[in-house]
């Protein structure tokens, strides 16, 4: 389907009230609020518009997979810094632009927002509109390309997207720390308070060990003294690369929703200390927090994110009907979010209910 097909499409949609359900490969259906509506495929919209590796900068059709823009960049000796999420081999840029995940690296890279220069998208009037541009100084006022990432479609349909790209690390090493969640989280704050090429970490207990992997990226020189400073049991890279794959698409054990329980995802400061919620994964140098849960619990965890500076999210719940997926807004923030919705989408014709039940 075109841009013009899928702009007219929308047009429809509004002038007689329907709501559709913006969907690329689906591969995050499960996350946020089941969307309500007509499926509406950004499969069609694919392809690599423009890049320039001398620039670091490449335009991307929304419906592109994320694998085969990913497998260009690679040939340049380039990458997506924030090592974006696979959940499966469906994965768009689309969906990783509405969704706003970041992988491992997220935490010294940035978020997937920082990467975003520029976008075109539909809105709710079937108006194709263009925000930012190819440069990061084309910036200036309110950052509407930015706005989209997170937002699981609701303003809009994102059709195109400009990104910023970084070369790949000349040199990278994983160590391996026998520690409990306690002692990792004091030594990723100590670490991260040194001129050390930090670039991942996750901490995981099996069978009662609590272990830590750390991954170091940057140049050779600082990589190697960065090591033989830190110890710990330096891994092969053939063994830590799937390690981390596994922790970027969520495959460790960690990640596996126990038996009729919810997968919550906790976002606190690094500082904050051990939550104290059970079964946990730590990302991040221990800014995100992944809890195992009984159904029936979201008010205890949500609390405890709160005490600690942060928020919760239910992740993975094993109910679609479970407890409300994202934490409430408070009613500024609620206000704000309601009056960019009518503005982008004042007929309310996109993925009505995916934030929230009544957004």
């Amino acid at each position: 389907m075109s841009v013009e097909a899928v702009t007219q499409r929308i047009r429809d949609a509004a002038q007689r009230g329907e709501t559709l359900r913006i969907r690329g490969g689906g591969t995050k259906d499960f996350y946020g609020e089941p969307a309500r509506g007509e499926e509406l495929s950004t499969l069609g919209l694919s392809g690599i518009t423009a890049y320039e590796p001398s620039e670091l900068v490449v335009t991307v059709r929304a419906g592109t997979r994320l694998a085969e823009l990913e497998a260009v960049l690679a040939e340049r000796g380039q990458c997506l810094a924030f090592e974006p999420l696979h959940f499966a081999e469906g994965t768009t840029v689309g969906g990783m632009v509405a969704a706003g995940l970041a992988g491992p690296a997220r935490a010294s890279a940035g978020p997937v927002r920082d990467y975003v220069l520029g976008v075109t998208i539909v809105n709710g009037r079937g108006e194709l509109l263009s925000f930012g541009g190819t440069v990061m100084k084309n910036v200036a006022g309110y950052d509407v390309s930015r706005l989209m990432v997170g937002a699981l479609g609701t303003l809009g349909l994102i059709a195109e997207v400009s990104l910023k790209v970084l070369p790949v690390a000349p040199a990278e090493a994983t160590l391996r720390f026998d520690m409990t969640q306690a002692e990792a989280l004091r030594r990723l704050n100590e670490w991260g308070g040194q001129p050390l090429p930090l670039n991942a970490s996750w901490w995981a207990a099996e069978q009662g060990r609590g272990t830590l992997s750390l991954r170091l990226r940057g140049a050779v020189a600082a990589v190697d003294a960065a090591c033989r400073t830190l110890g710990g049991e330096r891994l092969r890279s053939e063994e830590a690369a799937p390690q981390w794959l596994a922790c970027r698409d969520q495959r460790l054990p960690g990640f596996a929703p126990r038996e009729g329980g919810d997968l919550w995802r906790i976002s606190v400061p690094q500082t904050a200390p051990v939550l104290e919620l059970g079964d946990t994964l730590v990302e991040w140098h221990g800014a995100q927090r992944w809890v195992q849960a009984r159904p029936g619990e979201g008010a205890r965890i949500r609390d405890a994110a709160q005490r600690a500076g942060g928020h919760a999210t239910l992740f993975r719940p094993r109910d679609a009907g479970a407890t409300q997926r994202f934490t409430p807004l408070a009613p500024p923030l609620d206000r704000i979010h309601r009056e960019l919705k009518r503005e982008f989408d004042p007929a309310g014709v996109f993925n009505r209910g995916r934030l929230y039940p009544d957004f």
